[in-house]
């Protein structure tokens, strides 16, 4: 796991012009305390690959005069980060602390004096009271994409002490205080260069962050930010897009998102709000796509309903369509004429849809003879739930209401065609759309991020996930 996770979970912040998001998005303490816990290994990883550079100098020791020295071929032997914490800074952003941590290290020492006599031997070194302190801001880079820099970094030691092995032991123990000194400037000259890299390191990886997610052949969904985040003592709360759009044409939908607050939840790492206006995007994408249509033919109904799509069972209820079209089988185009609408209140997300019912006669030829259009009504109840990294979701008919839009076999009885058409939305329609709606749509995806304890409830015009996370690889 690196270092970046944390980072990865607030880096959605270009500083676009203010609109209401679609989504939002809060990062509790909770989570930034495990990106603490996992961010600590990574820094480790870091600090062992520190490079002391040789270096050498000359010190006066009473009472043999000037001996000059060097220091080479240092290396980490091993890191220890005993205290480190992750505040959150109200208004700009966060601050990495480190404390009481300390560093091993091995090398190899020369020395020279009375200008003729050498000596050497190798070295321990172990630095001790290691403290680093740094503030990360986080800004929009030229793609509209996140990017993280070190504003301030303070790194200081309190001490650092050598042991020598090999030579004169009463010549080093002359000018050790000497090496203590130089070794502990050197490695303290070491540590803010490090972090500073460290965080830049991370801008690649933010660069893959999916800013605009495929759903499939027809939309995909837009997870830029409208507004910089806003940071609290307590959390970063930061606010998406959250918008559907056709694949390659981003036309805007004829309505806005409205506001919504997330609660002040606190016991999960993190916090998804998932507005209407996100549903209802994608219905508008959808609908101008004209993928909400279905043809509804015999064989896709159960061979153990009696109801048929042929004109002898339609013809029970109109006469007529038995009389023209007598023995032929029928097709139904069902479709919607505007988008659906998605309502969320507590506990109770529904979807209301106006379409048409179109029936042909299917004549010998296979050419289509135009029977009727229905208005069909309908209302659905929707169950969400998340899979993976993406929300998905089913639903059930609450109710249908039919009325005729165009005849061209006479005056009908539409209230008839009730028993007709319930049997098509439940077996056929509705199924086929449980299919799709499971496959979901892609959340926003931070690294190699997984969900975990994941709970979904439907509030006021939108929904809210709370979960914990883990990050693989």
């Amino acid at each position: 796991m690196t270092l970046c996770w944390w980072f990865l979970l607030v880096a959605f912040i270009p500083m676009t012009s203010g609109t209401n998001p679609g989504v939002k998005v809060k990062l509790t303490e909770k989570g930034l305390e495990y990106g603490r816990q996992l961010g600590m290994v990574s820094i480790q990883q870091k600090l062992k690959s520190i490079k002391v550079p040789d270096f050498s100098g000359s010190q006066t020791v009473s009472p043999i005069g000037n001996v000059k020295y060097s220091l080479s071929n240092m290396c980490i032997v091993s890191v220890g980060l005993p205290q480190s914490a992750v505040n959150l800074v109200q208004g700009t952003g966060m601050r990495l602390s480190v404390s009481n941590a300390f560093i091993s290290l091995r090398g190899n020492w020369k020395v020279k004096y009375l200008h003729i006599i050498k000596d050497s031997g190798s070295f321990d070194l172990k630095v001790k009271g290691l403290t680093i302190g740094t503030s990360i801001a986080i800004k929009s880079d030229e793609t509209g994409r996140p990017a993280v820099s070190n504003v301030n970094c303070g790194a200081t030691v309190s001490s650092a002490s050598v042991k020598f092995h090999g030579g004169a032991s009463w010549l080093y123990n002359l000018f050790r205080k000497f090496i203590d000194k130089a070794l502990r400037s050197a490695m303290q000259k070491q540590m803010c260069p490090l972090v500073t890299n460290a965080i830049s390191d991370l801008n690649p990886q933010l660069k893959t962050l999916n800013v605009l997610a495929k759903v499939d052949q027809y939309a995909e969904i837009e997870y830029s930010m409208v507004s910089s985040p806003i940071v609290s003592n307590s959390s970063i709360d930061f606010s998406l897009k959250g918008e559907f759009y056709n694949i390659g044409k981003h036309q805007e939908p004829p309505f806005s998102p409205s506001a919504f607050t997330l609660p002040s939840q606190i016991n999960n790492m993190l916090y998804i709000g998932m507005s209407a206006f996100t549903a209802n995007s994608a219905a508008f994408v959808y609908n101008k796509a004209g993928a909400l249509h279905l043809f509804v033919t015999d064989d896709m109904i159960p061979q153990s309903s009696p109801i048929r799509l042929n004109t002898r069972t339609f013809g029970a209820f109109i006469p007529q369509i038995a009389k023209r079209f007598p023995g032929l089988m029928m097709k139904l185009l069902v479709q919607t004429v505007k988008p659906p609408v998605t309502t969320f209140e507590p506990n109770n997300l529904t979807v209301q849809a106006s379409s048409t019912v179109t029936a042909y006669a299917i004549q010998p030829n296979t050419t289509l003879s135009p029977l009727f259009v229905l208005n069909l009504e309908t209302s659905v109840s929707a169950q969400v739930f998340v899979r993976g990294m993406r929300l998905a979701g089913a639903v059930t008919l609450n109710k249908m209401t039919l009325t005729l839009g165009t005849s061209y076999v006479g005056e009908f009885q539409v209230r008839s065609l009730d028993s007709i058409l319930q049997l098509v939305l439940k077996v056929v329609v509705i199924p086929r759309l449980n299919v799709q709606l499971a496959k979901g749509y892609p959340l926003p995806a931070l690294g190699k991020m997984k969900l975990v304890n994941t709970q979904l409830e439907v509030l006021k015009d939108y929904m809210l996930i709370g979960t914990d996370v883990q990050f693989t690889g």
